[in-house]
């Protein structure tokens, strides 16, 4: 884990947004949306950026830096790309934060 780099990647509303809400999807997002959710898989980039109210491409690029930080994880399906929290990444910041900083 690279500090600086996760604190980038969370400096910015909407991507601590997304965090929170891939924490609990079920209470974050429409039943119809998660119809297909697995959580080896996490939810689909489209109802996220729905769920933010931006555009596929400016969320995928918030996702790809939270997924370069190790925040996040993707998987691909398909055409599709599903984004899920990384908990030992966080837990990793976490503790850093509570020992380090």
């Amino acid at each position: 884990m690279v500090l600086l780099e996760v604190i980038k990647a969370l400096s910015n509303q909407t991507r601590l947004n997304i965090l929170e809400w891939l924490k609990e999807p079920f209470a974050h997002f429409p039943a119809e949306e998660l119809a297909d959710y697995s959580p080896e898989l996490g939810v689909c980039v489209s109802d996220i950026a729905k769920k933010a109210g931006m555009s596929v491409p400016t969320v995928s690029v918030y996702l790809k830096a939270m997924s370069t930080a190790s925040i996040l994880t993707a998987t691909r399906k398909d055409q599709w790309t599903y984004y899920k929290r990384n908990e030992q990444s966080i837990q990793n910041l976490a503790k850093h934060i509570k020992e380090n900083l």
